[in-house]
């Protein structure tokens, strides 16, 4: 299987369609035809450059994302420390 190679013009946009228009990765990979790891590469890829930086929706739907996600880990680590207080507790004489 021979390995598609895409121009730069079709990444830059692929990258705008999540970082301006509020896509999320699968949607745009989706609605492009691509892979959503490809589309995830290039906007690691080009994060550095100012003009492709998330603005507008694009920018609060990551930070959404972002947030949730960290949200979700800190209320897993308050349940396990809550658990290990409780055994903890049932352990002393």
């Amino acid at each position: 299987m021979a390995r598609r190679k895409y121009t730069r013009e079709f990444k830059i946009s692929a990258v705008k369609l999540v970082n301006e228009q509020g896509y999320s990765i699968p949607d745009a990979a989706r609605s492009l035809g691509v892979d959503p790891n490809c589309v995830r590469g290039w906007i690691d890829k080009f994060a550095s450059e100012p003009d492709l930086a998330p603005s507008g929706e694009g920018a609060m739907a990551a930070e959404l994302r972002r947030l949730r996600k960290e949200n979700a880990r800190l209320l897993m680590e308050r349940e396990i420390l809550k658990k290990a207080a409780q055994f903890f507790a049932k352990e002393q004489p």
